[in-house]
């Protein structure tokens, strides 16, 4: 079952078979760089995250597995996230390096925010990366999310946008 579509992608809840998939993402250096993540130790690892990941039972959201339509093909995962530490939502996006500069981040992020302001009706969405991970921040321009400050994470200098759900109707409205 899908939550959300878009034009090239149907995104939907991560499940146990996605470990396979999750593991090879994850062992991909150039895909984690940013991340502060390690690459998961097995196909069991990824399992027994998959199944004790809980954010959409305690919070009502969390990263999603993207679906390529055209192939049917798990090409990464978007979603957000609850901070409880921070009391904000997060947006965050990996793919397969393969599905790299093709748009689906910023396909699926658009989307993201949308399903968060309309169908969770969340007052702001923060995205995060670190400083030197440009296109991820390319991806959060393009979203529209504001630059708001520096930030520290992981022990490494960040940035950190916001979009607030006025300021994502304000742009639905010039987009039509």
């Amino acid at each position: 079952m899908y939550i959300i579509e878009t034009e090239r992608t149907f995104l939907r809840h991560l499940r146990v078979e996605d470990a396979e998939d999750l593991y090879s993402l994850n062992l991909d250096p150039d895909v984690i760089k940013y991340t502060g993540d390690r690459s998961f130790k097995s196909i069991r690892e990824a399992e027994y995250f998959l199944r004790n990941y809980d954010q959409h039972r305690k919070y009502g959201v969390g990263r999603l597995a993207v679906i390529e339509k055209a192939s049917n093909e798990f090409i990464g995962w978007c979603g957000l996230k609850y901070l409880e530490d921070q009391d904000l939502y997060d947006l965050g996006y990996r793919f397969y390096r393969r599905y790299w500069n093709k748009g689906y981040a910023t396909e699926s992020a658009r989307a993201c925010l949308d399903y968060g302001f309309r169908e969770l009706n969340l007052d702001k969405i923060t995205g995060r990366a670190m400083k030197e991970n440009i296109a991820s921040i390319k991806v959060l321009e393009k979203t529209g999310m504001i630059f708001k400050k520096e930030a520290h994470f992981d022990e490494h200098e960040g940035v950190l946008f916001e979009m607030t759900k006025s300021e994502y109707q304000q742009i639905q409205l010039i987009d039509k």
